[in-house]
């Protein structure tokens, strides 16, 4: 993920830092993210965005050619055919700049990952 030459305390400021085209589609991600996942809490996490419910939800961030979308290996995989389009690795993709990012995509590998999140959650309640 991008590491930003100084720190940044909030996705606002970490936005701020690109330039307007790229500062767009970071908050079209952000918005996206937050209506698919309206309980989830904004962070900063390793320097980038970050979504939190129950753990991790998702990470996305700004590089030289595309925006980074880390939802875990779990949705990667889940998520498979329909990310075939783009560079993928273990737990992230890679949406470029020069094309529209795919923003109903993005909700439903969100939702995936609420879901995901909070069963796993229940189940580490079971077992106490």
């Amino acid at each position: 993920m991008k590491k930003n030459k100084k720190s940044v305390g909030s996705i606002d400021e970490y936005i701020r830092t690109f330039p307007k085209a790229v500062g767009e589609k970071l908050n079209a991600m952000r918005k996206t993210i937050q209506a698919a996942a309206p309980e989830a809490e904004e962070r900063i996490s390793y320097q980038v965005p970050t979504f939190f419910l129950e753990g991790n939800l998702v990470h996305f961030a700004a590089f030289k050619n595309h925006i980074g979308f880390f939802p875990e290996p779990s949705a990667i995989l889940a998520f498979k055919k329909e990310l075939s389009a783009y560079a993928t690795t273990k737990g992230g993709v890679q949406f470029p700049l020069d094309k529209p990012l795919p923003l109903a995509l993005v909700a439903r590998i969100v939702n995936f990952r609420v879901t995901e999140n909070l069963e796993n959650h229940q189940d580490k309640l079971k077992k106490k």
